[in-house]
């Protein structure tokens, strides 16, 4: 790899970053509330699974005891 002095190192850094196509404030909210609600909805669904697998495990070790 052909090594660079910092000056030019950072030009290429600018010129790199001048490409990148930032989202806009309505997308970044847009994502932001999506994540949210599946986070939710997951939690949500971890939640019941995690209830029926207690609920199974409980009838289970009251069978034993």
């Amino acid at each position: 790899m052909a090594k660079v002095n910092p000056g030019e190192f950072i030009r290429q850094v600018r010129a790199e970053g001048s490409k990148v196509v930032w989202p806009s404030l309505k997308e970044t909210r847009t994502t932001a509330i999506m994540v949210m609600i599946m986070t939710a909805m997951l939690a949500i669904f971890f939640f019941g699974v995690d209830s029926a697998f207690s609920a199974i495990v409980k009838s289970l070790l009251g069978l034993l005891g």
